[in-house]
């Protein structure tokens, strides 16, 4: 989508250096363990980094073993906010130990309670920590709208 800020950007209010598909300079090169300059970057495509999604953000909050809608409302958060942090806020919504590891104890949490309630209490979840950042000025509005449809679609994956 154009309108996401995750789009090819490099406007200077964050440490990271230019983004393209959401991945930041910093994040790619980590994971290539090569330079990503700005050319690099604008020629990143979604083949290139589905690997690396699937690995840093899907399977690190345990994406295949949470339920339809959940597993994507925690996997989005986690490429935005991080896996450990997207997974200490699943774990405050169904009450279970904060330690930013999705194991046994809170899937079974998870799957405890209703689906469409979690996701709500997850989004509102995901709203709270984005207007407790500086930052929130300046992308709030984006986050906000990314947390809305994020929601929108996760419900719809299990109403």
């Amino acid at each position: 989508d154009e309108r996401d800020p995750g789009n090819q950007r490099g406007d200077g209010h964050g440490n990271r250096g230019s983004t393209n598909l959401g991945v930041t300079a910093i994040v790619w090169a980590a994971w290539t363990g090569k330079p990503a300059p700005i050319e690099v970057m604008k020629q990143l495509t979604k083949e290139d980094i589905k690997p690396m999604y699937k690995a840093k953000y899907w399977d690190a909050v345990q994406g295949d073993h949470l339920p339809s809608g959940v597993d994507i409302s925690v996997a989005d958060f986690g490429v935005n906010a991080g896996p450990s942090r997207a997974a200490k806020r699943l774990q405050r919504v169904v009450m279970a130990t904060q330690d930013g590891k999705i194991g046994p104890k809170t899937l079974s949490m998870v799957f405890n309670m209703e689906p469409a309630t979690l996701l709500d209490k997850y989004a509102q979840a995901r709203e709270a920590y984005y207007r407790s950042l500086k930052t929130f000025e300046i992308y709030g509005r984006g986050w906000l709208r990314r947390n809305d449809e994020v929601l929108e679609k996760a419900k719809s994956m299990v109403l």
